[in-house]
């Protein structure tokens, strides 16, 4: 029997020992699959790509001399800057409050979790996460804030991800420069500004404590909301400084008694630019084949061509001028006509109230305005100078083989007898005009303003003379300014370039510059304008405002003023009027000329007055405005006037050439600028 117990014993052990080979070797192997499993698993997150980031950059604008417009994506202020541009400080007081363990966890903390889930079953609520800071920046770039496992487990997934395929650093700094410090204000950068006025660099201990307490709860730490708040949250982050071994307790009791000069929260600003900033975000989407609502948030950096003193200016002086007329509306396009560059744009009174853009409306007539396209055309098509007569008077005009009739009339029934392309300009007289246009054939001048920029539509009738077809603004501004740049168009441009967030370039301008016309017909023309700003002239009312050398070309209908002009630095065209096609009355009508006036003057403050270049082909003699012939000895009120090489006259008023009179043909160049120079010295 002892013998039968003793075998049956061995037996049972034999097989507890087989159990427990093969239950060892069963545990071995299913560790193995395990580690295989994991290594496998974190090959795949690591080969495999990040989703597309949520936590896209604000598009930004900047003027033409880099500085920024404005930042779009719904005002958010978002600045990112290296981990090293970062006060040292500010990393070890974000680290030491938000994530300690940050350099010796992979993404997520089994420690941390386990704490937050005692805690939150003891409260039968969630009231303690277990984020770490890789997990948080994994929230933020592709995750809602859903209070959800599956999220949770997605934000782990992608923690764990994100340290597999970038270092440590790369981690923290873009979580500094994505995090949210409240005021639309994201990442460091911008929040030290706001803040403090100084860059991330720059904070001090105390600030720093001060902003690492913030994101935990904008709302509630934000010294702009609850001061007291703030500063007790800053003597929590100091003392976890402490704990963690970054400070001494001395050096945070010494932070926590320094007083912070924390800036006054800016109230928002009224928008810059706004109707520019509505073309320039139209014309960039254009341009880059891409869906408006992507615009906003694709980190592009927009360099234009607006400058933001002459768009004060424009803002201010349209501003001023309208105050006493609440309904009345107004448009300002200012282009330099020798790059061609947009450097102002008005598109109504208030942004706020309505967002049409007038300065591209192509449904307002520009009157009288019109007539530079008439004259131009008739120098260079049928030898007309400044010396051509036509009689103001009453007339009647047959057209289409005499199948048809147009009487134009003056303003106020004025008629000026037998006048000159001078006179005719200053006055404006319309019986001049279409003389000339009917001489002239209007298939050839909608030819000439069709090169020169005006895509409107026009009928070769009489009244095309008088602006009865309506432009834009806009064009005619950037028509004018090939007056002002001796005959050549330079390409209207808004966007100089644009950049991706990594600044590679996306787009540039090339601006085309076309000759239209030969420069002395221009100059020509522009000396002959000059007189609209002298004494009897349309805008003579704004002479003492002018300090420099300018023409233009005044234009009034039943329902707009306009007033469109030009330096050599500055071709501005501004229009006057009500949006319902509602008549303005005699001071409304007025206002265009000062609104012209006042930003030219004010933008050009700084720049030197500038006389038009006299190009070659033009010559100037003095001339008897009653004859129209070379001034001799003895003719009254002698004028100096600019003609094409060829068409000045050669006979004299009398017998005798006045003394020291230019030779007929001899280009008196220096008896212009003489003259001008007095004029506008006195001015």
């Amino acid at each position: 029997m002892a013998d039968k117990r003793t075998k049956a014993e061995g037996a049972k052990d034999v097989r507890w020992v087989r159990r427990l080979k093969k239950w060892t070797s069963f545990s071995f192997s299913c560790l193995i699959l395990v580690v295989a499993g994991a290594i496998v698993t974190l090959l795949f997150m690591r080969s495999q790509s990040l989703p597309v980031s949520k936590m896209a950059m604000a598009s930004e604008m900047y003027d033409v001399h880099g500085t920024l417009i404005e930042a779009y994506g719904g005002g958010k202020n978002r600045q990112a800057v290296e981990l090293s541009d970062i006060s040292p400080m500010l990393i070890e007081a974000t680290l030491s409050v938000e994530d300690r363990k940050f350099y010796n966890h992979y993404g997520f903390d089994p420690e941390g979790i386990a704490r937050a889930a005692l805690v939150n079953l003891q409260h039968m609520a969630k009231v303690q996460g277990a984020g770490t800071i890789t997990q948080q920046l994994a929230r933020n770039l592709y995750l809602t804030h859903d209070r959800t496992w599956t999220r949770k487990l997605k934000e782990t997934y992608y923690a764990v991800q994100m340290e597999l395929q970038m270092g440590k650093d790369q981690i923290l700094e873009q979580y500094l420069n994505q995090i949210y410090y409240g005021h639309s204000t994201y990442g460091i950068q911008a929040a030290a500004q706001l803040f403090f006025g100084k860059t991330a660099h720059d904070l001090t201990l105390a600030e720093s404590a001060l902003l690492a307490g913030i994101p935990k709860g904008p709302r509630y730490y934000s010294p702009y909301y609850d001061m007291d708040s703030a500063l007790n949250r800053q003597k929590t982050v100091l003392h976890t400084m402490v704990e963690s071994g970054y400070i001494t307790q001395q050096e945070a009791d010494a932070a926590a008694r320094e007083k912070l000069n924390i800036l006054p929260l800016e109230s928002k600003k009224p928008i810059t630019a706004p109707y520019f900033r509505d073309y320039v975000r139209n014309r960039a989407t254009e341009l880059l084949g891409i869906e408006e609502d992507q615009f906003e948030d694709m980190g592009l950096r927009i360099y234009t061509t607006l400058d933001l003193k002459a768009q004060k200016n424009a803002e201010d002086v349209v501003k001023e001028q309208l105050e006493k007329f609440p309904e009345l509306q107004s448009a300002l396009v200012s282009i330099d006509p020798r790059s061609g560059y947009v450097k102002a744009m008005v598109g109504g009174r208030s942004y706020a109230e309505n967002q049409f853009n007038r300065a591209f409306a192509s449904t307002r007539q520009p009157g009288s305005s019109f007539k530079p396209f008439v004259y131009l055309t008739a120098l260079k098509e049928k030898n007309f100078t400044p010396l051509t007569r036509f009689k103001s008077e009453p007339t009647t005009f047959t057209y289409d083989q005499d199948r048809q009739t147009y009487t134009p009339s003056n303003f106020g029934n004025l008629f000026f007898g037998m006048i000159d392309m001078r006179t005719a300009i200053s006055k404006s007289d319309n019986i001049y005009a279409v003389h000339t246009i009917m001489e002239t054939g209007p298939d050839r001048v909608i030819e000439m303003a069709k090169r020169m920029g005006i895509t409107s539509p026009m009928k070769p009738v009489p009244s095309l003379a008088l602006g009865t077809f309506p432009v834009s603004p806009y064009e005619m501004a950037s028509a004018f300014g090939i007056l002002a740049n001796q005959g050549v168009r330079a390409e209207p441009t808004a966007i100089i370039r644009i950049e991706d967030r990594r600044g590679r370039i996306l787009y540039e301008a090339k601006p085309r510059q076309e000759t239209i016309i030969e420069p002395a017909y221009t100059y020509v023309l522009t000396q002959l304008m000059e007189s609209v700003f002298d004494q009897g002239g349309t805008g003579s009312r704004v002479s003492s405002v002018m300090k420099r050398p300018v023409a233009g070309k005044t234009g009034t209908t039943n329902t707009d003023a306009w007033l469109v002009g030009y330096t050599p630095e500055l071709s501005t065209a501004v229009w006057v009027g009500y949006d319902k096609d509602r008549t303005i009355g005699t001071i409304e009508s007025h206002l265009a000329a000062p609104i012209f006036a006042e930003f030219t003057e004010r933008t050009l403050e700084s720049v030197p007055p500038k006389l038009f270049e006299v190009p070659e082909g033009v010559v100037s003699v003095y001339i008897d405005p009653a004859t129209g012939k070379l001034a001799g000895e003895g003719c009254p009120n002698p004028r100096l006037e600019a003609f094409i090489a060829g068409t000045e006259p050669t006979e004299y008023c009398s017998q005798q050439p006045a003394k020291n009179d230019p030779k007929p043909g001899k280009d008196k160049q220096n008896g212009t600028w003489w003259e001008d120079l007095k004029r506008w010295w006195n001015n």
